[in-house]
C-alpha cells in the first residue's frame, strides 16, 4: 500500500502511529517535504508549523514521521475579522 503524498498546506495529525516521539499527540501544518534527506523505507522528513487548538502556528518543527501513520485533518479557514479601531461599512 503506498500512502499519499504529502504536500504543502496538509493538515496533519501526529500520534505514536507516526513515530514513537509523539506520545503526546500535535497538530502540524506542512510546509514541505524534505526529499533530499535519505531515510528508511516509508520515513520521511517534514518542515511542518505544530499548531495549537485554536489552529495557530506556535513553533517551526522538522519531524521524522512514518507516511502511513499520518492522519490527514480538513481545517476550516477562519472568518476574517475586522481590524481594531476600524468601523466596517454597514451592509444595507
Amino acid at each position: 500500500m503506498t500512502a499519499r503524498p504529502i504536500h504543502p498546506g496538509d493538515v496533519l495529525r501526529l500520534t505514536r502511529a507516526a513515530g514513537p516521539q509523539f506520545v503526546t499527540p500535535i497538530t502540524v501544518r506542512v510546509i514541505r517535504e524534505v526529499k533530499n534527506q535519505h531515510t528508511y523505507h516509508g520515513w520521511t522528513w517534514i518542515e511542518a508549523y505544530e499548531l495549537n487548538a485554536a489552529g495557530d502556528a506556535v513553533a517551526k518543527r522538522e519531524l521524522f514521521v512514518l507516511r502511513e501513520g499520518l492522519h490527514r485533518l480538513a481545517m476550516p479557514l477562519r472568518q476574517a475579522t475586522p481590524a481594531r479601531g476600524t468601523n466596517p461599512t454597514p451592509v444595507r
